[in-house]
């Protein structure tokens, strides 16, 4: 079946609506560490598009006084803490606590002093994890979900903000997976049920019809 064909049958089935814009969004980062982005980890890609659309997009935010925050990935010594996903991916243990530099936030794309990250254990940036905290303090309504990968946390973090009662945005030139059928498809999917996939340019233009947040 072709996109043209899948979309036909979609709009059939009413999938795919806009969900809109909310007034008070937030960036979410999602492990843009170097276990992800770099090609010496046996769970890197080359993501160096979206990880420059990706820091574009958080200069905007910045400059509007919207919170940004990062996630990455950590285990404690021994990784029991990451349960059956370790044994399901038995290359996450990279990211065992003093196991090296994998955890870190590539360079390319810094947290700023102030802006939390986020340690996850699973794929959701949510669960298990005060990120729903996070955002309500600052009266968040909208998630600007971006990083990789598309079809893995990217996906899961998308659904459960949507889950979690935020209208979800995924900008595509943002996030980036180790393979373009995942991408494609996960693209497509996220579109039709739980997130806005929109342009880079549509959402800066988003943002910049927003007042700052510190003149509110």
């Amino acid at each position: 079946m072709s996109e043209q064909d899948t979309w036909q049958r979609y709009d059939k089935a009413g999938l795919g609506q806009s969900s809109g814009f909310g007034e008070r969004p937030a960036l979410l980062i999602v492990d843009f560490c170097y276990g992800m982005t770099s090609l010496d980890s046996p769970l890197g890609a080359d993501m160096s598009e979206a990880i420059e659309a990706t820091a574009r997009l958080a200069t905007v935010c910045r400059e509007k006084g919207l919170p940004v925050i990062f996630t990455t990935v950590q285990y404690t010594k021994g990784c029991k803490d990451g349960g059956a996903f370790i044994r399901k991916i038995p290359a996450l243990r990279l990211f065992e606590e003093g196991a090296g530099h994998w955890a870190e936030i590539d360079e390319r794309i810094p947290p700023l002093p102030g802006e939390p990250i986020v340690i996850k254990r699973f794929a959701s940036a949510f669960f298990g994890t005060n990120l729903a905290s996070l955002l309500t303090a600052e009266r968040v309504d909208t998630v600007i979900v971006t990083g990789c990968t598309t079809s893995g946390c990217v996906r899961a973090s998308a659904l459960d903000a949507l889950q979690s009662g935020f209208t979800v945005v995924v900008p595509r030139e943002c996030v980036a997976d180790r393979a373009p059928g995942p991408h494609t498809a996960n693209l497509l999917d996220l579109h039709a049920k739980y997130a806005d996939v929109i342009s880079l340019a549509e959402t800066v233009n988003y943002l910049n019809s927003l007042e700052a947040y510190n003149q509110k």
